[in-house]
Formats: C-alpha cells, structure tokens, sequence
C-alpha cells in the first residue's frame, strides 16, 4: 500500500483488491465475542474532521479502536480552529502530539493532500469538499463484491447530484480500475464540467439505463453546497430521477439498490427501495467499518503489498 490514502484514482488494481480481502478478513471480527484485535496497540490514529459526518467519523473511531489504537476525536467546532487556527498549525500541532495516523474531513478539495506534506504520518481521505471519498468507494466496491459475486463486468448506475459528489467520483475512479462499467445519470445542471474525461458514460434518462443495470447507487442532492437553482422543484426531480418501487421494477432480478447516505427519502429515494431485500444501505453501514479497519491496518501495521495479508489469526 501507499503511505496515504488521498484518492480512490492513486489505488492500482492490487492495491485495491489487497483492501477488499483484509477487509474480508477484518469482518470476522465482528463474529467474535470481544470484538478486538491487538495490531494497532500503540498507534495514535486521530479523527480530523472540519465538517459534520456520522457515518464515516463513528466507523473510523470503531475500526481504530477494533485493531486497539487509541483515538482522539478533533472536531473544528469548539477548537483552536474556531479562533482562526490554519489547517497547517493545526497540523504540527497534531504531528507534535505523536499521531500515526490522521483521517481528515474538510470543505476544501485537495485539504488532505496539503496535510501529507505537512506530517510523518499517514493521511487518509475522508471526503474533501467535492473532490473524493476513497473509503466510501471502497466499501462501496466490497458490498457490490459481497452480494453479486464479482466487480469486473458490473454495469453499475450512479444516479442524481453528482456534480457535488466526492462519492461519485471515487466511485468512476475506484471502479474503473476494478473492471466495472460506470452510467453517470443526472440532468445535465448536475453533471461537473469535463465529466466527459472520467472512465464513465453519461445518460440523462434514468428510465433507458435501469433495465441493464447490475447496481443502482443513489445519490442525495447536496442542496447545502447549491446557490443556484439547478432543477425546476423537488417534485419535477423525483419524477425524473427518484428510484421508487415501479423503477425498481425494471431492474433486473439480481440488481441491487445503494446509497452513500445521508438518504433523503421521497426525493431521490422512495421508502420501499430504500427498506428493501434489494438495498444494501445498512451493509454498506458495516462493511464500512471492516474496510476502514483494512485501510488503518494496511497503512499503520500491515504489510507491503508484495506479502500476503497474515498477522490476522487472531480473527479466524
């Protein structure tokens, strides 16, 4: 592995598919009755986190804490940053605290990358303003693996507010490298400027992409990052590009639902779809946490990619 995790697009497909099985590994620890391993004992993995997260800041500090490294949770609300510390202050100041390995959340794409040159430790990427995910894409990848049996020849779909979506874009990166073909789907106000170099289709109509569609992944529209109005009503969006149960329909049998969350039910995603046989929104949930405990292993105490992924008995 790489010493940081700054984009899904810096995984080589070894690297990626190195991920995927420790993390295999990693879920049996969920099994167990004490839910522990002693890899990371010693090791100081701070949650930097500048903008709100649930999901991906509770499953990192879990994933820590199940390989026995101690966690400090730092939230830019209440801190030094409230006062006007930079990113880079902020930085030494962790750095002088020792931490071994920093997951960072910011506003501003390209933060994390700014943050590896200013540590000795690793970063890792924890979605950066519009620009990428990379744990997300890889959990992502691990669930379509766990329910469908393969990655190379998926036709997967992307659906809704992709412009703002570090989730889509580590995703085509993630998945592309991983042998899947990638449908991008949105109105084209919601499509980023130069999409037509991403390894991905594009399509604006929902209904012609659904019936040869593997895995529908939803997206939810990001209106807090919007300052224009980039569709007519929420109404006229969800005719157009909401997943209910009559698209659902169309699918094919074997095809599965997504979404990253937070979900916004009715709008992009009706009830129904999102509560049922086909959705993998709540094993997206755990499998996030046994990839980030691959992620923080293979980078804090694992090995190099050129050696097996051992050192996990304790898990078996």
């Amino acid at each position: 592995m790489l010493r940081h995790l700054l984009s899904a697009g810096d995984l080589s497909r070894d690297d990626a598919l190195l991920v995927l099985d420790t993390a295999e590994q990693m879920a049996l620890v969920a099994d167990r009755p004490i839910k522990k391993l002693p890899t990371l004992r010693g090791k100081t993995v701070v949650n930097l986190f500048f903008e709100d997260s649930t999901r991906t800041r509770t499953s990192f500090e879990v994933a820590a804490k199940r390989l026995s490294a101690d966690v400090i949770n730092f939230s830019a609300k209440g801190s030094s940053v409230s006062k006007g510390e930079s990113l880079k202050d902020t930085a030494l100041t962790l750095e002088a605290m020792g931490a071994d390995g920093i997951v960072v959340r910011h506003a501003a794409s390209g933060a994390p990358h700014r943050l590896s040159a200013w540590v000795r430790g690793s970063v890792i990427n924890a979605g950066d303003g519009t620009h990428e995910h990379p744990t997300q894409a890889l959990l992502d990848a691990f669930t379509m693996r766990q329910r469908l049996g393969r990655l190379d020849g998926l036709q997967v779909a992307i659906v809704g507010d992709v412009l703002h979506s570090r989730v889509a874009r580590s995703n085509v990166l993630l998945l592309a490298t991983l042998g899947a073909s990638v449908t991008l789907v949105a109105p084209p106000t919601l499509l980023p400027v130069g999409v037509e170099a991403w390894p991905a289709e594009v399509s604006y109509d929902l209904d012609a992409v659904l019936p040869k569609c593997d895995v529908v992944m939803m997206l939810r529209v990001q209106r807090e990052r919007m300052n224009d109005a980039f569709f007519p009503t929420v109404r006229e969006y969800s005719r157009r590009y909401g997943l209910d149960a009559d698209r659902m329909a169309v699918m094919p049998e074997h095809a599965v639902v997504m979404h990253p969350g937070p979900m916004v039910r009715g709008m992009e995603i009706a009830s129904e779809v999102a509560d049922s046989l086909r959705s993998t929104i709540v094993d997206q949930v755990a499998n996030g946490v046994s990839v980030r405990m691959a992620v923080l292993y293979l980078l804090l105490g694992g090995p190099r990619p050129v050696d097996p992924p051992s050192g996990l008995e304790v898990a078996a």
